[in-house]
């Protein structure tokens, strides 16, 4: 077996597990977050301490389709209440503004629409889904769409269209 890597600079939890890097298991995080009960939970470090590391192994951890052996031998993996209620059952919307580096409003604010729009068309099977009312569904459309902003048609159940207006 070939000795593990430093991870210098990767802040994908994926990525890490898979490819032979040193990882210092944080996984107990999604217990004292579960067991918490807040609806926020603020992550305070100092730069370069593990805060988009953390969230990657939170998404992978939630996320529907994740790999459960990313956690393999981990700590989270030995609470199997835990793993079997939460893990891989929920759509998980990540973003990291910390590539978000522009001169100008515009410009700042156009790259976060494009960050915005690159995550939620992640979510598109979720238009198929009952999960969602037409509502949401419109609402999904809008925040999806590359050209935010402009007026959009979407089919109801009903087979009536209806036409969605955007703004930020």
């Amino acid at each position: 077996m070939r000795k593990p890597k430093l991870p210098t600079g990767i802040d994908n939890f994926k990525k890490i597990r898979n490819g032979n890097y040193y990882y210092v298991d944080k996984t107990s995080l999604v217990e004292q977050i579960l067991n918490n009960g807040s609806e926020v939970t603020l992550f305070t470090r100092p730069r370069r301490f593990g805060k988009t590391l953390n969230m990657s192994m939170l998404k992978h951890f939630f996320e529907i389709g994740t790999d459960p052996a990313l956690f393999d031998g981990l700590k989270i993996s030995k609470n199997t209440e835990i793993c079997e209620q939460y893990m891989g059952k929920y759509p998980v919307i990540s973003i990291s503004l910390k590539g978000i580096d522009a001169d100008s409003y515009e410009k700042a604010r156009a790259q976060l629409i494009k960050t915005i729009n690159r995550e939620a068309r992640r979510f598109q099977f979720l238009l198929e889904s009952d999960k969602l009312s037409q509502v949401d569904k419109a609402l999904f459309f809008r925040t999806s769409d590359k050209k935010y902003g402009r007026r959009h048609h979407y089919q109801q159940s009903s087979g009536t269209d209806r036409t969605v207006g955007s703004s930020l």
